[in-house]
């Protein structure tokens, strides 16, 4: 039994399900070393701070590039936030500002 859980907010499921399929493959190998290893496991190039205790998971595959916003929670989870294909260098801000309201409606 792994020690560590990965835990879809409400939209957050259904965005990572629209992802391309190679993107959902890599990201969901992450997830998988996350349960394994815990918090150890998302270092650079998996993952990376983007507002405090907010992070990303990143992926690339053939059609683009993916983010996948969350947090960690106290009872040992990794709680993702918002799914999506990135289009700019930068995680868009109202992408962060998405990601933080979800937090606050599922706390």
């Amino acid at each position: 039994m792994s020690k560590w859980s990965v835990i879809f907010c409400e939209h957050a499921e259904a965005e990572f399900c629209e992802l391309p399929a190679d993107v959902q493959s890599k990201l969901t190998r992450t997830m998988f070393l996350f349960k394994v290893h815990g918090p150890a496991a998302l270092m650079m190039p998996l993952a990376r701070p983007v507002d405090g205790k907010l992070w990303e998971l990143r992926a690339s595959g053939r059609d683009g590039i993916a983010r996948c916003l969350y947090v960690l929670d106290t009872g040992r989870a990794l709680v993702i936030l918002r799914a999506f294909m990135k289009k700019t260098q930068k995680t868009p801000q109202a992408e962060i500002k998405l990601a933080w309201a979800r937090w606050e409606v599922s706390r």
